[in-house]
C-alpha cells in the first residue's frame, strides 16, 4: 500500500507539472524564440566584450525589442511560436520522468514518501537527486529539445515546414545521432542546472520557514510557519535564476551543436557549419574567441 501510495503521489506531482510546464511553454514561447535566434548568432552583439575589435561584424539581432519587431515583421505572429508544438511534446516526458525520478529518490534517502518529509533531506542529497532527474528526464526527451531549437532557429524561408519534414530530415543527413546531436553539453549542463534548482528551492524554502519561525516567536500568538503561495514563488523564481545564471553558457554550446549544419537565408548570418566545434571545451573557447565573454551569454538578457 506504501508503494501504492509513493506511486500515485508521484503521478500525481508529474501530471501536475506536465500541465503547468505546458501553460509556461506556450505563454513564454516569444521569449524563447528570441533567446534561441540570439544563441544560434554566431556575429558578436557587441564590440566592447571582444578580445579582439578586427572580427566584429553586424549582426542580424542586437537588442530583445529590435528582435521582436523584426521576427514580427518579416514571419507575422505565428513566427513567436516555431517549435512550440515539439516543445509541448517535450514537457510531457520530461516533467514525467524528472517528477518520478526526483520523488521516488526522496523517497528512498528519507525513508518516507511524504513531501513533508522531504525537507529535511540535507542540502547535498537535495542537489543530487535534482541532478539525478534532470539526467533521466533529459535522456528521454531530448530528441523534442533539438527539433524545437532547430524550428525555432529557422527563420524564413523554412528549411522544414513542420515537426515531421525536420525529423525526417535530420534523421537523413545525421543518422540516428543527429536527434541526439548537443546531448553532452546538454548533460553536464543539465547535472548542476537541475542541481541547482532543486537544491537552492529546498534551501531557500528552509531559509523562508526560519524566517516565519522567527517572525512568529515574536508574537504572542502563535502562527502557522508554512510558506505562502508568494514565498514559493519567490523561492522558485530565485532558484531558477541562480541555476540559469551559472549553467547559460553550456546552454548556448548546446544550441550551437543542435543547429550545427542548418540551412539559413544569409540574412539571418554565418551558420554553424558542419563540424565547427570538435567538442564541449573546443566550443566554449571558440565562442570566447569569435564573439568574447558576452558570447556565452546571448539571449540571457538584452532589453536594448
Amino acid at each position: 500500500m506504501e508503494e501504492h501510495g509513493q506511486l500515485k503521489r508521484a503521478l500525481i506531482d508529474a501530471t501536475a507539472g506536465a500541465i503547468a510546464g505546458g501553460v509556461s511553454r506556450t505563454v513564454t514561447s516569444p521569449l524563447d524564440v528570441i533567446k534561441i535566434r540570439f544563441q544560434v548568432q554566431l556575429e558578436p552583439t557587441t564590440a566592447w566584450a571582444l578580445p579582439r575589435r578586427n572580427v566584429y561584424a553586424p549582426s542580424k539581432y542586437t537588442g530583445m525589442l529590435q528582435a521582436t519587431k523584426d521576427i514580427f515583421r518579416e514571419e507575422g505572429l505565428r513566427g513567436f511560436w516555431r517549435g512550440n508544438v515539439p516543445a509541448l511534446l517535450m514537457v510531457m516526458p520530461y516533467t514525467a520522468i524528472q517528477f518520478t525520478v526526483l520523488h521516488k529518490f526522496k523517497s528512498l534517502m528519507a525513508g518516507s514518501s511524504k513531501t513533508e518529509d522531504h525537507i529535511h533531506l540535507s542540502p547535498y542529497l537535495s542537489y543530487v537527486s535534482g541532478a539525478l532527474a534532470g539526467c533521466a528526464a533529459t535522456i528521454g526527451s531530448y530528441p523534442f529539445d533539438l527539433i524545437r531549437t532547430v524550428l525555432a532557429s529557422q527563420g524564413e524561408p523554412k528549411v522544414y515546414p513542420n515537426m515531421r519534414s525536420a525529423v525526417f530530415g535530420i534523421y537523413k543527413a545525421r543518422g540516428l545521432g543527429g536527434l541526439y546531436a548537443g546531448l553532452s553539453p546538454t548533460l553536464v549542463e543539465i547535472a548542476p542546472y537541475a542541481g541547482l534548482q532543486f537544491g537552492t528551492y529546498d534551501t531557500f524554502k528552509r531559509w523562508a520557514m526560519a524566517w516565519n519561525r522567527s517572525r512568529s516567536s515574536n508574537r504572542s500568538s502563535g502562527s502557522d510557519n508554512g510558506l505562502s503561495s508568494f514565498q514559493l514563488f519567490i523561492c522558485g523564481l530565485a532558484s531558477g535564476t541562480t541555476a540559469k545564471a551559472v549553467c547559460h553558457p553550456l546552454d548556448v554550446v548546446k544550441k550551437r551543436f543542435q543547429v550545427e549544419g542548418l540551412e539559413r537565408h544569409p540574412r539571418y548570418g554565418a551558420r554553424v557549419e558542419h563540424l565547427a566545434y570538435r567538442n564541449m571545451l573546443h566550443a566554449l573557447l571558440r565562442i570566447l574567441e569569435t564573439e568574447g565573454w558576452a558570447g556565452l551569454y546571448k539571449g540571457i538578457v538584452r532589453l536594448s
